[in-house]
């Protein structure tokens, strides 16, 4: 079994390399070129295509799931990879985009592909090259106007430089960290397994007091609609446009790079949150007369392509002025006919419904129509019964939410504790035996 214990018995300074002030005695710092040469072999269309990610590093593209094939058709310039070489991508290696290949497959000619010169542990060079410090290194060797425009081309890679240890304590290294590897992601699944429970959890507490109410001793009634059930005998079933006296589209904007008059899209509050980077700018100055002008708990629905339509928000900005795009539909009732929130959450647990039931046209052009939806019928309490159902769902939300942050902080911190480990031993930090 690999240990780790605090430090190596004797250090020596390299004063000349930045990022690390010293190495154990006997391990060296080798040009890349001592160590690989570029592999340019081509013309080999019926092999494995291959990806260098910057999460997992070169993974089958099979495996990637819903990504679009945007490969060549003509495959003949792409370069081969042998298991145990190493690959990065020329654009995005200062961000990590690189990997040791546990797989024979081509790669895009955006990639480099190195070979071993050496007797090497691939993986080490693996883990060495995917820190933070070394990140940072090769983007002081790319070149390129801005940063979507680095490019660190094989006759500069082989300029920058590598800590090596002898091939006895890089096996070691490799054994050592796979194997950390391996706990913290079993560690990590089981956390992010946990956080989608207790997002279920908040959907099912939230789908049954909207639909059924706080009384589970309530007399029931059949609501006359096939996918909402039975509902407390007491409420009213109405047609959104009963309880609703607007339900209308946002405008097409006057875009402009910046203003006063902030736009919100789909993008806005889709992921889940209302994102401000992905606010726009209107140019217009008659703002006051638009008809997509927001209100302080306006209900907005996204409205346009399959897999968004149906994400749903409640406006809670007071200061500033904004209005909705056209891919937004804007809920509200100058009658105060119902509770915001009990609206929003009623709409955010059948997000799915909204998605598939009232939206038409073609699977990525998929819009909301809006007179199904006014017409669309709503479990319907009285004003007071909803309040009580709202307070209930926020407090049962913050006890669930509470867990959830708890529970990515667990995960963040296994994350920062990884990369600090592979860090501290791939530059000899920390001993392993």
């Amino acid at each position: 079994m690999i240990k780790e214990k605090k430090s190596y018995l004797n250090y020596k300074n390299i004063p000349w390399y930045e990022y690390v002030k010293e190495i154990p005695q006997d391990w060296n710092i080798l040009p890349n070129i001592a160590l690989f040469d570029e592999r340019i072999k081509k013309k080999n269309n019926n092999e494995e295509l291959l990806s260098v990610t910057i999460s997992k590093g070169i993974i089958k593209q099979s495996d990637i799931e819903n990504k679009k094939d945007i490969s060549n058709e003509d495959k003949s310039n792409y370069k081969l990879v042998k298991i145990g070489d190493i690959a990065y991508n020329k654009m995005r290696m200062w961000q990590g985009s690189v990997g040791y290949s546990q797989y024979r497959g081509i790669v895009s000619p955006a990639y480099i592909v190195l070979k071993s010169k050496l007797k090497i542990n691939s993986k080490y060079f693996h883990y060495l090259y995917r820190t933070e410090y070394y990140s940072n290194y090769a983007r002081r060797y790319s070149y390129g106007l801005c940063d979507d425009q680095l490019n660190l081309r094989y006759v500069d890679f082989k300029r920058m430089y590598s800590i090596v240890p002898h091939i006895e304590i890089q096996d070691k290294i490799v054994e050592y960290l796979e194997t950390k590897e391996k706990q913290s992601n079993k560690f990590i699944e089981k956390q992010q397994k946990m956080i989608e429970l207790l997002k279920e959890q908040k959907k099912t507490i939230i789908n049954e007091v909207v639909t059924k109410g706080l009384n589970t001793l309530v007399k029931m009634q059949d609501s006359g609609v096939e996918w909402l059930g039975k509902v407390p005998k007491h409420w009213e079933i109405k047609k959104l446009k009963e309880m609703s006296d607007f339900v209308n589209r946002g405008t097409t904007p006057n875009y402009t790079e910046k203003s006063d008059y902030k736009v919100v899209n789909q993008a806005t509050f889709s992921k889940g949150y209302f994102d401000e980077s992905s606010i726009r700018f209107h140019k217009t100055y008659k703002i006051e007369k638009e008809k997509g002008k927001l209100k302080y708990k306006d209900i907005l629905l996204a409205s346009t392509g399959g897999g968004v339509l149906g994400k749903v928000a409640i406006f809670t900005e007071k200061e500033g002025v904004y209005l909705a795009d056209s891919h937004v539909t804007i809920i509200r009732d100058s009658k105060k006919r119902f509770i915001p929130e009990y609206l929003y959450y009623f709409y955010y647990v059948n997000y799915n419904l909204i998605d598939g039931y009232f939206g038409q046209g073609s699977t990525n052009q998929t819009e909301l129509q809006r007179e199904w939806l006014r017409q669309m019928y709503l479990p319907y309490p009285d004003l007071k019964e909803q309040k009580q159902i709202v307070n209930y769902i926020e407090k049962q939300n913050t006890k669930i939410d509470t867990t959830i942050l708890k529970t990515e902080k667990e995960i963040e911190l296994a994350k920062d504790y990884m990369e600090s480990l592979i860090y501290n031993v791939v530059t000899g930090q920390i001993c392993v035996e």
